[in-house]
């Protein structure tokens, strides 16, 4: 078991090594066709270990989940001179259930990729760092000491920050990159030192002895190692306050956004309060912490999605909200529960964004001001984020529906007898309520807005480049997505056709901003020649992009009856579930209502004066900037003047004062011999009076 186990880790990893050093051999190749070659290359290598991973990885987890149990395995202890490391792995249902939802995600993520990045000359690296990401999660996964998870975490955050970048000329994309990077390193520098103190608490880094010495530690070194772990399961996680770099995660491509959003990065915060759920039940001061941060950040996050128009950006404040729901489960002490709605949310959401990839790759455009009336246009892309939003506002019978009753049951459970107190289990319970009505409604909106009405006119921004369907060749690198809600920049195309080639004009009553070109006579193909379906007068994305939504759709059904292997998880509670569904359809009821009075118009209108600080979210970022950003960069420039006027001033002064000295002794040094010679007379006679007078 552990041998195969660390074949799930591994051959994501040689894949990564074998893409960044074999894609592009022979040496000196470059150009389309070579590029074209080099591409497929790449997608080969990435591809066919994901796929022999995630076999290996559902064969590991059926055997865990029907009788194995938990397996364990050393493969090396390293001495430190204090604590060793052992460089173990570990196997339970808790481990395999995750394992299997990386596996999946990132290889629906990889084969999506061949037709949204066919065209990218820097695909190769990106596929590479796709195959890397993931292998570090699946190490966080099955790591046994706390020292080795933590390498995988770290890995990780470098991962996401050169994807994220991947379409670095864009400044927008580069600062969101090391936005994420900072923000994560922020909470790591906690996580890390909680390690430690736990860790020397307990004489050991491996998981099972730090959880078995739980009982013999402090009670306030409990609660100091779970608020620092907590810093970093809030930074990785996006849990308030470290949640701002997600939103503006958005620059990456969007599979980036899929992988990220589902089952890596943020996931891994989440497993980890999971992994040491026994120690955190342990410091009752930190789960009360966890429950205030999940009950500002569900609300908070469903309330900014309710305002934007970025479709991704919207999608990426529900992850946040939907994090928020695990991290409360787990506060309330249900890490069964948060597990289960970690493992559906990973699916459905992985789904919506990869079929938000499709709708933005086919629209040419991020914004829903420009969507509209795609329902009969791109049927399969349609039917199946229907699935996706449905699965997000937890309705039955997708697998949200289950997860989201497990969670909410857990949360009212604490009311009553649980490890909260009651103000932070009635504040916990309250937010997560009404944050099922935000969530149908701002799910209901984004549908509406950009499956049903008439494709929609929208203006471009001075700064935005109008699209004229122009094609994109081979060794251009892809094209930056739009980072804000007034943005309108279009997705990476194919190697022969740019997005004009995607979407024919518009012949409705308004006409897009979008200047789109005929349609070509050679059809759009990705990596692998797949030609794209042909629906009405759109056509969908190739097939390498249309397979994997499919896919995800199935466990996005389904994966709610199966219970994943937890007991007791497919149980409904009826009651809590009537609630549940009742407040999604009135959130949702309320948004069509307003939607069907002006099919065009946007519903967030009926926020008024609230609109902008929900746009804005709540300006937290504002406040960062000027509590802290500003801060510093007035202490830099200080810094900048002190070391340019004090440390150079004295630098450049003491050169002007040697330079000087050296006037007045040069003034003797005129060439006149006798001046020489009288003043060596001079310094003889001196000497002799001095003898002279004291001797």
């Amino acid at each position: 078991m552990i041998a195969v186990t660390a074949a799930v880790i591994l051959l994501p990893f040689l894949a990564a090594v074998a893409g960044l050093l074999g894609s592009r051999f022979p040496r000196g190749a470059r150009g389309g066709a070579a590029d074209l070659a080099a591409n497929r290359r790449a997608a080969l290598i990435a591809i066919v270990p994901a796929v022999l991973s995630m076999l290996l990885a559902l064969w590991t987890a059926y055997v865990s989940l029907t009788g194995t149990g938990v397996s364990t395995g050393t493969l090396d202890v390293i001495p430190t001179g204090s604590l060793p490391i052992s460089v173990g792995l570990l196997v339970d249902p808790l481990a395999a259930s995750v394992a299997v939802l990386v596996t999946v995600v990132a290889l629906a993520v990889q084969v999506y990729s061949v037709g949204y990045l066919a065209g990218d000359r820097r695909y190769p690296s990106y596929s590479a760092f796709i195959s890397l990401f993931t292998s570090a999660m699946l190490l966080v996964v099955h790591a046994a000491d706390l020292l080795v998870l933590y390498v995988g975490w770290e890995v990780m955050g470098l991962c996401s920050y050169l994807l994220i970048g991947h379409w670095w000329e864009d400044r927008a994309n580069s600062r969101a990159a090391v936005k994420a990077f900072l923000v994560t390193r922020i909470g790591d520098v906690g996580f890390l030192f909680g390690i430690f103190v736990l860790g020397m608490a307990a004489g050991s880094f491996r998981i099972a002895d730090v959880i078995s010495q739980v009982p013999q530690m402090s009670s306030g070194t409990v609660v100091t190692a779970t608020l620092l772990l907590l810093a970093g399961v809030a930074g990785k996680s996006a849990q308030v306050p470290l949640h701002t770099w997600l939103p503006d995660a958005m620059a990456g491509p969007t599979p980036i956004s899929a992988l990220i959003h589902a089952a890596t990065m943020v996931a891994a915060g989440i497993f980890l309060v999971a992994r040491l759920h026994p120690v955190f039940a342990g410091a009752g001061p930190t789960l009360d912490v966890l429950a205030v941060a999940a009950a500002l950040g569900m609300l908070g996050a469903a309330l900014a999605a309710l305002a934007q128009d970025d479709l991704k950006r919207v999608l990426a404040y529900s992850t946040i909200s939907q994090l928020a729901y695990m991290a409360g489960a787990l506060a309330a002490g249900a890490d069964g529960a948060a597990i289960l709605h970690l493992i559906t949310h990973g699916a459905f959401k992985a789904l919506l964004f990869l079929c938000a990839g499709i709708v933005i790759h086919t629209v040419g455009s991020n914004l829903m001001s420009a969507m509209g009336g795609l329902r009969g246009r791109l049927p399969i892309t349609f039917v199946t984020m229907t699935v996706g939003f449905a699965a997000l506002m937890g309705l039955p019978p997708v697998s949200g529906f289950f997860s989201k009753d497990e969670v909410l049951v857990s949360m009212e459970r604490a009311l009553a007898a649980g490890p909260l107190t009651d103000a932070a289990a009635l504040l916990l319970y309250g937010c997560a309520l009404a944050t099922v009505a935000v969530t149908g409604a701002y799910a209901t909106r984004a549908w509406l807005r950009t499956f049903f009405g008439e494709r929609r006119a929208v203006p471009l921004p001075e700064s935005a480049t109008p699209h004229t369907g122009l094609a994109k060749s081979a060794t251009t690198p892809g094209f930056p997505e739009s980072t804000t809600p007034h943005t309108d920049a279009p997705e990476p195309a194919s190697p022969r056709a740019g997005l004009s080639e995607l979407a024919t004009p518009h012949t409705g009553p308004s006409v897009t901003a979008h200047t789109d070109s005929p349609e070509p006579t050679t059809p759009h193909t990705d990596l692998f020649g797949s030609a794209p379906s042909r629906t009405g007068g759109l056509r969908e994305a190739p097939a390498t992009m249309l397979w994997p939504v499919i896919v995800l759709a199935v466990p996005t059904l389904l994966l709610g009856f199966t219970g994943v292997g937890f007991a007791g998880a497919a149980d409904v509670h009826w009651g809590t579930a009537a609630l549940s569904v009742l407040l999604a359809l009135l959130g949702a009821a309320v948004v069509y209502v307003v939607w069907r009075g002006a099919p065009l118009a946007d519903p967030a209108r009926v926020l008024g004066p609230f609109r902008v600080p929900l746009e804005r979210a709540f300006y937290v970022d504002s406040l960062y900037r000027a509590l802290f950003v500003l801060p510093v960069l007035h202490l830099a420039r200080l810094v900048a003047r002190t070391d340019d006027r004090v440390i150079d001033g004295a630098v450049r002064g003491s050169g002007r004062a040697t330079l000087s000295l050296s006037g007045l002794v040069r003034l003797t040094q005129n060439g006149n011999a006798q001046l020489y010679v009288t003043a060596v007379l001079a310094g003889v006679l001196l000497l002799a009076v001095g003898a002279v007078v004291l001797g």
